[in-house]
């Protein structure tokens, strides 16, 4: 495992294949692992929001987080996130990491043919996915930059964005100075270093209160094999005020059980490339994978499909229902983690299902 200089604590690297900053650890999923996550952990009682559960029972699963609040804040993130600097977000050392060439794989209007199997290849369909799926940016506390996916879902404030909890933070006290990134911007549609749908700042945000946990005792992926590496965002509007729904539209979202043997599309923006040349990925384009769905061996929350996607993709949708015709479907995961946490055979790519905590997540993000 290798933890470069420039991450904080709780934010660490594994390998070529590592799927966002904050799954560091290898760990087995076994009984006391998943356990962890049934205490009450340490949290500032201020920072959570009670919802109410089916049966009526309060429960304080929410930990909240305040974004760009004001407009001279919301001008200095977009334009802290110039062309260069997208292009580099996830580089160990950008300092001396070369700007990635753009990836100028021609567009195929064709659709793709239902169920077809795919292991990693750049998405040239078109359709509703390249406009509401696309690159989070943010920064980490000690000031390098790092990129996740995220997808605009369906909500009832037109703004909400899902991704990965360990996109957002790691482990620890929300009101510690590492444990949030900061600067954070999602690009819809990103492609090349532009911003074809323009750029939005993130107003608010939330995950589970699981990742208050000590992060002395506790890792980043121990609460990710437990389920909880899903985090909700809303979005600023765009100028002129237009919802970000509104510009991009959207994907559905369903909280379901996992089926075993369910074919699902995975898409996201991996980017390793940028510090391993034998990895392919930097981060151009938006990345397509598609196959049958099954639960990892050594973390069976976890579900996920054959898939070479590496770190940046972090966050990204997992569509089951989705129609290549259109490029839509029911977004019922986002990407957390590979075979190297979860286990199966390489290359596989690992979704957290959304289920209460994520349902609790999202019924908070609606209103704001």
């Amino acid at each position: 495992m290798r933890t470069p200089s420039h991450r904080p604590r709780g934010h660490q690297i594994r390998t070529r294949r590592t799927l966002g900053h904050a799954i560091g650890a290898t760990v087995a999923a076994s009984a006391a692992v998943l356990a962890l996550v049934a205490p009450a952990v340490a949290a500032d009682a201020a920072q959570r929001n009670q919802t109410t559960g089916a049966s009526g029972a309060v429960e304080t699963d929410t930990t909240t987080h305040a974004g760009a609040t004001t407009a001279q804040e919301r001008n200095r993130i977009n334009a802290y996130w110039t062309p260069e600097r997208m292009k580099l977000a996830g580089a160990l050392v950008p300092e001396i990491t070369p700007v990635p060439e753009d990836d100028n794989t021609p567009d195929d209007p064709r659709p793709l043919p239902a169920n077809t199997p795919d292991s990693g290849a750049v998405w040239t369909h078109n359709g509703a996915v390249e406009k509401n799926v696309g690159r989070l940016f943010f920064t980490f506390s000690d000031g390098y930059d790092g990129s996740c996916t995220a997808t605009v879902v369906t909500s009832a404030n037109r703004s909400t964005v899902v991704t990965a909890a360990h996109c957002l933070r790691g482990v620890g006290s929300p009101s510690a100075d590492d444990t949030w990134n900061h600067n954070f911007y999602f690009v819809p549609g990103y492609r090349n270093g532009t911003k074809p749908l323009g750029g939005f700042t993130l107003r608010t945000m939330a995950t589970s209160s699981h990742w208050n946990a000590d992060p002395d005792t506790t890792e980043s992926s121990d609460i990710a094999v437990a389920g909880y590496d899903t985090a909700f965002l809303v979005a600023n509007p765009a100028t002129g005020g237009r919802p970000l729904a509104d510009v991009t539209g959207s994907q559905r979202i369903g909280f379901s059980q996992p089926v075993e043997g369910e074919f699902v599309h995975a898409f996201g923006y991996p980017n390793y490339g940028l510090n391993d040349p034998g990895d392919k990925y930097v981060g151009s384009r938006m990345i397509h994978c598609a196959a049958t769905t099954h639960p990892g061996p050594k973390a069976p929350l976890l579900w996920g499909e054959t898939c070479d996607m590496s770190a940046g993709s972090s966050g990204g949708p997992h569509l089951a229902h989705f129609d290549t015709r259109t490029g839509t479907g029911t977004v019922v995961g986002v990407t957390t983690t590979d075979e190297e946490l979860a286990g199966g055979q390489a290359p596989m790519l690992y979704a957290t299902r959304f289920g209460d905590s994520a349902h609790h997540l999202y019924d908070w993000a609606q209103p704001r």
